[in-house]
């Protein structure tokens, strides 16, 4: 399996929490389409099925991110 580049990683993980962030507040279609998008993207780029565990398996990926930190598993 080909393995996305962490700060590609990055970029998808903020994206996501930001779209997260304002489909709480504001939602619309376009917001929540645009969410559906990266939350694919985030599952294929870590080979994964669901975005939970993406963001799981992202973040675990990301320099600095030990097997026991807890911070990682926040979402």
């Amino acid at each position: 399996m080909l393995m996305a580049h962490p700060a590609v990683l990055a970029d998808l993980i903020a994206e996501y929490e930001t779209l997260q962030a304002l489909g709480a507040r504001q939602g619309g279609e376009e917001v929540r389409r645009r969410m559906d998008d990266v939350a694919y993207t985030l599952c294929v780029s870590t080979g994964t099925r669901d975005v939970d565990t993406a963001l799981i398996v992202a973040r675990h990926r990301l320099p600095g991110a030990g097997p026991l930190d807890d911070s990682v598993l926040s979402t």
